[in-house]
């Protein structure tokens, strides 16, 4: 995860949160972690607390295993 901070009236404000999942499965999942990925936000508690003030994106890594 990786942010962007800035000073607003002298006091620390998060702007901007990137975060990466590392994601470890079956090469035959990737199709579904994909469409997963595309909709998770509108399921995840924390995005839909704090997006409105905080600019938040997010990606994915596969890490295939046999």
């Amino acid at each position: 995860m990786t942010g962007e901070i800035e000073v607003e009236e002298g006091v620390l404000v998060i702007r901007r949160i990137h975060v990466v999942y590392h994601i470890q499965a079956p090469a035959e999942a990737k199709e579904i972690i994909e469409r997963v990925h595309e909709i998770h936000a509108d399921h995840c508690p924390v995005y839909k607390s704090l997006h409105k003030a905080i600019e938040i994106t997010t990606s994915w890594r596969f890490l295939s295993i046999l």
